[in-house]
């Protein structure tokens, strides 16, 4: 087993009230585990914005696929970024809609860069880059 370092938090009692209850509502086994989680969560954020290391995520684009000649664009882009896309998943939500999902691996710069030029291209109604870390570094 790991070891564990005790460390004290001062914290308003109405503050610790409303985390114990998310902390309950989310099954967490103790404040403790619910700590951890927000402090590892907090890490793979500072390591997106500042472009260490690798992450990986998911691109999630809803797009209207009538579009004229954003099915190659977006094939086109994802062929550039090769290395970093992984895999994806093409769903046909009606007529119009499609959802498409990447799954990316690589340094949190390409990440964003690609999901910020599939997001703005004309036709793509809704996207957004979610970015994880395999955990490595934050045991």
């Amino acid at each position: 087993m790991e070891e564990l370092v005790r460390f004290g938090v001062s914290i308003n009692p109405q503050l610790l009230e409303q985390f114990d209850k998310v902390i309950k509502n989310k099954g967490y086994p103790s404040r403790s585990e619910a700590l951890r989680d927000l402090i590892r969560d907090h890490l793979v954020e500072y390591k997106w914005e500042s472009d260490e290391g690798e992450v990986v995520g998911t691109i999630t684009l809803i797009y209207d696929h009538h579009t004229n000649n954003l099915l190659p664009l977006l094939n086109d882009l994802q062929h550039d970024y090769h290395p970093l896309v992984q895999s994806t998943m093409h769903i046909h939500l009606d007529h119009h809609n499609c959802m498409e999902v990447l799954v990316v691996k690589g340094p949190a710069q390409l990440a964003r860069e690609i999901a910020e030029r599939l997001i703005s291209m004309k036709g793509v109604k809704h996207g957004k880059l979610t970015i994880t870390s395999t955990g490595e570094d934050l045991k």
